[in-house]
């Protein structure tokens, strides 16, 4: 029979387990990548890009545009939740390894999460494109970016509308993504 510790001791460690799962699921529902687990590549790095822009800065960024002028970006900005985006150039190769690509790779294999895009060349590196679904509204998108001297992750969070997405490149730290915005459909007259 079991001791009124022991119960306690079992109970407790369920109720941890089922606050942490819960905790986890809302973690991963947000569309934030984790990278703070990256934070020691800086070291080895000759350059390292860190753009955190949260939603509140965001907000503040929409306003600064003039009614008319770029409205596209002015409400795409207005939905988003961030744009998170981490590169590091290293003057050598083999500063960072096969793990600290996994770490990230993990995280956008969950079911929220999909790869559209995977380009892969043993000469100039490996680029992947996620979207993160809810129903048919694109909420998040991810962009892993490994070549032998460079590691970047660009993470954009919240509702996202790709023809507009494609005005955002170049700008608050969002790199040429190479988006091409959807083809309009044809009327036949």
């Amino acid at each position: 029979m079991k001791t009124l510790f022991q119960k306690l001791i079992t109970t407790f460690s369920i109720s941890v387990v089922f606050a942490a799962c819960a905790a986890l699921t809302v973690y991963a529902q947000d569309g934030r990548v984790q990278v703070a687990q990256l934070e020691y590549l800086s070291s080895k790095a000759s350059t390292t890009i860190d753009v955190t822009i949260d939603e509140k800065l965001l907000q503040l960024t929409a306003k600064l545009f003039k009614k008319g002028e770029d409205d596209d970006v002015k409400e795409l900005i207005n939905g988003l939740k961030g744009i998170y985006v981490k590169s590091f150039e290293f003057d050598k190769e083999g500063q960072y390894g096969d793990a600290d690509v996994e770490s990230i790779r993990t995280q956008l294999r969950s079911p929220t999460w999909n790869r559209i895009i995977g380009i892969n060349s043993r000469k100039d590196g490996k680029v992947d494109v996620y979207l993160m679904t809810n129903g048919s509204q694109i909420s998040g998108l991810a962009v892993l970016a490994t070549e032998p001297k460079e590691l970047t992750i660009v993470n954009i969070i919240g509702p996202i509308d790709l023809e507009k997405l494609s005005k955002l490149e170049g700008q608050f730290g969002v790199p040429e993504l190479g988006i091409e915005p959807p083809a309009k459909p044809k009327v036949k007259n």
